[in-house]
Formats: structure tokens, C-alpha cells, sequence
């Protein structure tokens, strides 16, 4: 059984709900916050993980380990909110909120034992005691699934498990043979021990406070001490002070004599010490509040977005160095980037080559980078786990004619690709392929994951069908037919509950999500004298609404409610050559098409009006722009960051690229009045007399 109880302060606490969680024993409990809900997560005998919401509704049900689940620990990195499990057999497992199954599976020294993070969640800890009374204490690689140190300093053989803390992000205390020790997370050997003026058992629980200046530890008589430095020791005097002036009595609270332990002990002052001398650098905040603050603070209006209608407006043209940003990734791909993307948390870029193999590039937090995202004012370093793998997929022998295609799922933990040969799901903190599917032929060409359950993958085929695969289960559970060549995009709306797909056909078609069944399709009106042949690319608009397509002779806004077709723009004057690809800012107001001369045009979404043209020059080394096959051929825009986006070239290098400092974004936006002048308008259309319309 699980109790839950609700404080309200003082003495006021009252069981609020009681939970039939487990076959057998309950051995552990924690809160957490998925998607800032707020929920308990428990497990048992009966060998399961199960998270329950606050009125007791049973939310997940975690089956996979092979033994009794013995603690857990719920964590949220970056973006992904996981749950570490272990069981008393020595298996660490790790779940995240979507009923898949493990993603990791990881042998702990000690076998019974639980899992701590530090307390800024950068480090993982594991402590627990092995069948034959050995006592460990380690640190994990947790991305590698190895142990990176492991704590001296445990002597007796002990009957039951250790428990252990962290705090300050710097120390760990454990309790062993009635002692209290304590370590520097840096130094495998122990920093300091104590009896606590004695009283201890064999195997004290012990647990700081958030500051770090007070630790709880049980004693023999089913009581507790409280071990205060001197910030403690202020703190708890404080308590004491407020308790006086409200004019109440203090809590009761049933603890040993000696409850106090104050710094008088030697030990426990050589670790105060310790403590006091850390810097007391503040932690940068990395999410939450600070970063909700910065997107809605309000600014003063920049005289730049006002249309002056006295000065004529001029198209921005970048064509040197100084007059962006521009990083080039290190350890560049032995071959072109084929496709480009990234992480959904801003700090990563992943990137396809046409030999099969991805590449990862993470941008951590320092002095020149204090939000840790990607940004062009930093470098990123090459990511790679320690054991050396490559997420590398399956290519047939004629590489040169597959269609590599990559899906990433919305919280970064498994990115999935093919590149003409079977699709493999890899894991992205340990480079290991988790499964592999649907091997050719016919071979896959686009990669979609539902946006509301990523158990459901939307696969476009060379064959020009469509298979709606559940990963879950292994199976195909329709196939949809209709296009005429192969499939070169995939795109879900959740609110039209539509998916549309594209072909090298020239077609879109609309397909409905909860039946499946085709409800339109449309021919891609072709500019003059142009023939239907090339990839034609989808993207939804943030409203999920509006759908850009793209196309080497054209890009084109459609109202996917309607299914027409609103704005088209075709190349023109400075950007003629064909595009290669096209993609919408992380906040649909703009659009960035990519050419085959190696332009950059930046356009307004709605209107598709070029507002800014960034010249090869401006990015590209002269030495590298001499080739006539040094071009952007992927685009892709940051999650976060609306005027960042990033470009994959013919050479294996992927550029970040923003605005310049002075200029902090692109362009100025072209006013309605003038959009008219030099031919760069964008051609409406709301009729389609030329489209063929199926129902």
C-alpha cells in the first residue's frame, strides 16, 4: 500500500489518499513531474514500476525487469524526463513516460542498491550492498552505461543495504558500520567519518536538506540526529525564533537524546570547513522560469520593424563574413550531408551523410555560451560515447541511388534512419542500435513519427506507398497507395488530423489519421516550361494549419483545411537557381530556402517576400567556394532560436549561421506597399483551375 499525506504546515497533516500499488511489498517511492504533472512513481515485489497522478489514477505501468524492483529514481535532463529502476538482481533499467519498454539496461556493483543524481542532475550515483555484504559507492558514466570512479572506504561486511546522499553538488555521505562518511565527489578516497556521538546503527539511512547544512541520520532506538554546520545551525535558530514570535509551541518531535550534534565534532568541522570554502558562484538557471522570462519580456520596439514609408525599402544582402555569424562543426562527414536536423532541446545538431553514418555535435554551457545551446558564437564538440560506436546504417552497394530519410523523436532519447537498406532505431546516448525493421524492398525514403505517439511511424516507401508502422508491436498496420513515384515527404497535423504526404510525382495527398482513408489529393502547379520531376518537401506552420512545400522550382504556402494552395514564389533575379530545400523558423515567420549556387534567401511566411539573400561568400571559405559543388543541400532551423538555422553542404560540413550582433536578425520585413518592386513579389494564387482536385 502507498499512503499519500498533505501538509499544510505546523501539525496540520492529514492522509489524503491510499493506493493498492504492488503485488507485495511497496520498496520504493518518489515524486516527479512528467509533462509538470505533478505524480508519484513506486515499485515492488511484484517486479513492476508503476506512476500514479495525485488522485490515485494509475498513468504508466512499467514491466521488464526480471526480478523485485527495489528503488527508483526520476530525473528530467535537458528535455527528457526518465526513470532509473533497479531491481535486486543488479539490473538498472531505464524508462521514459511512453510505455515502449527499457531503453537501457545497465549491471550495478552491489546488486540491491539506489540511484542519485547531484543536485544540479549533471553527475549519477549509485550505492548498495551485494549478497556477500560488500558495500559500493559509484559514480556513472550514465550516457555510457559504465562506472566512471568508484568510492573507497567501506570495511565491514554489512547484513543489510547502505544508503547514501549527495549534496552542494560536491559532497556524498553514506552510513556504514554506525558511522557516518563522507567523500569529495572528485576523490575516490573518504574525506571524513563520525559517530555522531554514538547511538548509530550498523547501517544509518541518512538525507540532507536542500541547502546542504543539515543532515538526518536514524539511530539504534528508532529515533534521529540532526547534524548542523554553523548556516545550519542559523537556519534551525531562525525556525526557532519565528516559532517564539507567533507565540506557539514547537512541534513536537520523538528524537534520541543528543538529537543536536552541532559542529563541535572535529569531523564534522573539517567538512563544514570544506563546505564554506566552495565559491559561491551562482548556478546558471537552465530552464524554466529564466528561460520563460527572457521569450516574454518586453522589449522596446525597434524602430527597424516600422515601416518607414519615406525610405524606400532595400532587400538586405549579407555577402561578407563580418556581416553574419557563421561556425563551422569540427570533424566534418567523409561525405555530403544528405540530411540535417536538430535536437529538439536546442543543444545538438545530428546530422545524415549519404554513406549512412550520423554525426552528433553538442554545445555544453561556459563563459562564452552561459545558456548551453547551440549557438554560431561557439564551436561544438563532436559527440561520440566512450566505446566508440557510430550510428551507422545499413547502405547497399549502389549507395548512390538510396534515399537516406531520419526521424528524431520529441524528447531526443532514439533517432531513427535508413539509408536505402533496413530502418535501424538507435539510442542517442549510447550510439546502440535498439532494433532494426522493414528491410528492403522495397527500401524506405521518409521517415515521420506521430507527433502524439511515437509508437506510430509514418513510413514513405521507393515502391510509392505509405506504411503506418507500430514499433510497439512489429507490425504494419496499413498501407496507404495512391502516389505515383517514390515518397519524399511526410508531414502530421494534430489539429486537421491529417497527414500529407509527398512525392516525386509532383502530388500531395491527404490522408485522414484516425481512419486512414485518402481524403485529396493535388497535382504541384508547375511554373512555365517546368517539368514535374525532383523532391517536393512538406513542413507544417506552427498553426499546424499552413503547409510549405518546396520544390526546386518553386515554394509554396497551402491552407491544408482547405487544401488550395495561397502563395507561390519561384525563382528570380538574384536567387535563379534551382532550391535544394526549404524550412520555416521555429516560429513559422520566416522561411529558409537553400540554392544550388549556394544562396540563402530568407523569406516572410506569410507572404513568402524575400527579405534577406546571404551570398555564398558570406559563409563559405573562398578556398571551398571555387567547387561548383559546394551548395547547401539541407537546411534546418533551430528549435528555439527563430533567426538560427543551420546548413549541410556537398563537402561534409554543417554551418550554424545568425544574424550579425548589430543586426540580430534578418533583414527588415518588406512592406505590403512595396513588396511590388524589383520582381520579388510572391505570386498568389487562390484558385486552382490547373490542379487536379480527387475526392
Amino acid at each position: 500500500m502507498v499512503h499519500l499525506y498533505a501538509y499544510q504546515g505546523s501539525d496540520d497533516l492529514h492522509q489524503r489518499l491510499e493506493i493498492d500499488a504492488h503485488v507485495g511489498g511497496v520498496n520504493d517511492l518518489a515524486f516527479s513531474h512528467p509533462n509538470k504533472q505533478l505524480c508519484v512513481v513506486t515499485c515492488g515485489d511484484d517486479k513492476l514500476i508503476k506512476v500514479w497522478d495525485m488522485t490515485g489514477k494509475k498513468l504508466f505501468t512499467f514491466d521488464g525487469h526480471e526480478a523485485p524492483v527495489y528503488s527508483v529514481c526520476p530525473h528530467q535532463k535537458e528535455n527528457i524526463q526518465f526513470i532509473f529502476s533497479t531491481a535486486v538482481d543488479g539490473k538498472i533499467k531505464a524508462w521514459l513516460y511512453d510505455n515502449v519498454g527499457s531503453r537501457v539496461d545497465y549491471d550495478a556493483p552491489g546488486h540491491w542498491c539506489t540511484m542519485l543524481y547531484s543536485a544540479d542532475g549533471s553527475r549519477l550515483f549509485s550505492g548498495g550492498t551485494s549478497k556477500e555484504g560488500d558495500s559500493f559507492l559509484v559514480e556513472w558514466n550514465e550516457s555510457e552505461g559504465a562506472i566512471k570512479r568508484t568510492y573507497s572506504g567501506f570495511r565491514k561486511k554489512s547484513a543489510g543495504i547502505v544508503k547514501f546522499d549527495t549534496t552542494r553538488n560536491r559532497f556524498l555521505a553514506a552510513g556504514e558500520d554506525g558511522q557516518i562518511k563522507f567523500w569529495d565527489m572528485d576523490n575516490t578516497n573518504i574525506l571524513a567519518s563520525t559517530e555522531a556521538e554514538g547511538g548509530l546503527p550498523s547501517l544509518p539511512c541518512l538525507r540532507f536538506n536542500r541547502e546542504g547544512n543539515l543532515l538526518v541520520v536514524t539511530t539504534a532506538d528508532n529515533g534521529f540526529k540532526v547534524l548542523a554546520n554553523t548556516d545550519g545551525l542559523r537556519a534551525l535558530r531562525t525556525i526557532e525564533a519565528r516559532s517564539y514570535d507567533a507565540s506557539r509551541a514547537p512541534m513536537e518531535m520523538k528524537v534520541s537524546t543528543s538529537a543536536m550534534i552541532t559542529s563541535t565534532s572535529p569531523v564534522v568541522s573539517k567538512v563544514e570547513r570544506v563546505d564554506q570554502s566552495s565559491p559561491a558562484r551562482p548556478i546558471p538557471i537552465t530552464s524554466g522560469v529564466e528561460s520563460i522570462g527572457r521569450g516574454i519580456e518586453k522589449k522596446p520596439r525597434n524602430l527597424e520593424d516600422v515601416s518607414d514609408k519615406s525610405k524606400p525599402w532595400e532587400l538586405t544582402e549579407i555577402v561578407n563574413p563580418v556581416q553574419c555569424r557563421a561556425v563551422t562543426t569540427p570533424d566534418k562527414s567523409d561525405s555530403k550531408v544528405v540530411r540535417l536536423l536538430y535536437t529538439n532541446s536546442g543543444i545538438g545538431i545530428l546530422a545524415l551523410g549519404s554513406n549512412g553514418v550520423q554525426k552528433l555535435w553538442k554545445w555544453t554551457r561556459s563563459e562564452q555560451n552561459l545558456s548551453g545551446k547551440a549557438t554560431a558564437n561557439v564551436a561544438p564538440q563532436h559527440w561520440q560515447p566512450n566505446s566508440g560506436l557510430l550510428m551507422a546504417n545499413d547502405v547497399p552497394g549502389n549507395s548512390e541511388e538510396a534515399v537516406p530519410c531520419i526521424a528524431l523523436s520529441k524528447n531526443d532519447s532514439y533517432v531513427m534512419s535508413a539509408c536505402g537498406g533496413k530502418v535501424s532505431l538507435f539510442n542517442m546516448m549510447t550510439f546502440k542500435v535498439m532494433t532494426t525493421f522493414m528491410p528492403p524492398p522495397p527500401s524506405p525514403t521518409y521517415l515521420a513519427f506521430h507527433p502524439q505517439d511515437n509508437n506510430i511511424i509514418a513510413i514513405g516507401m521507393e515502391d510509392s506507398t505509405i506504411h503506418i508502422y507500430n514499433v510497439r508491436v512489429d507490425e504494419v498496420k496499413t498501407k496507404l497507395r495512391g502516389h505515383q513515384k517514390h515518397i519524399t515527404g511526410l508531414a502530421f497535423s494534430t489539429t486537421l488530423n491529417i497527414l500529407v504526404s509527398s512525392g516525386a510525382d509532383a502530388q500531395l495527398f491527404f490522408w485522414n489519421t484516425d481512419t486512414w482513408e485518402k481524403r485529396k489529393s493535388i497535382t504541384i502547379q508547375m511554373p512555365a516550361g517546368k517539368t514535374p520531376q525532383g523532391d517536393t518537401r512538406v513542413q507544417f506552420h506552427f498553426d499546424q494549419v499552413h503547409l510549405l512545400i518546396s520544390h526546386e522550382t518553386q515554394l509554396a504556402i497551402y491552407d491544408a483545411s482547405k487544401m488550395e494552395r495561397i502563395r507561390q514564389w519561384v525563382p528570380q533575379d538574384a536567387l535563379s537557381s534551382p532550391i535544394s530545400c526549404a524550412a520555416y523558423s521555429c516560429n513559422s515567420q520566416l522561411v529558409y530556402a537553400t540554392f544550388m549556387d549556394g544562396n540563402i534567401g530568407v523569406f516572410d511566411a506569410d507572404s513568402l517576400r524575400l527579405r534577406c539573400r546571404i551570398a555564398p561568400s558570406a559563409y563559405i571559405t573562398p578556398a571551398s567556394s571555387n567547387s561548383q559543388t559546394m551548395y547547401p543541400l539541407v537546411v534546418t532551423a533551430h528549435p528555439q532560436e527563430p533567426n538560427q538555422f543551420a546548413v549541410g553542404l556537398a563537402d561534409g560540413s554543417v554551418k550554424v549561421i545568425e544574424p550579425s550582433d548589430a543586426e540580430k536578425k534578418w533583414g527588415v520585413p518588406v512592406p505590403a506597399d512595396n513588396g511590388i518592386d524589383n520582381g520579388r513579389t510572391a505570386t498568389s494564387s487562390t484558385t486552382n483551375t490547373s490542379e487536379q482536385l480527387q475526392r
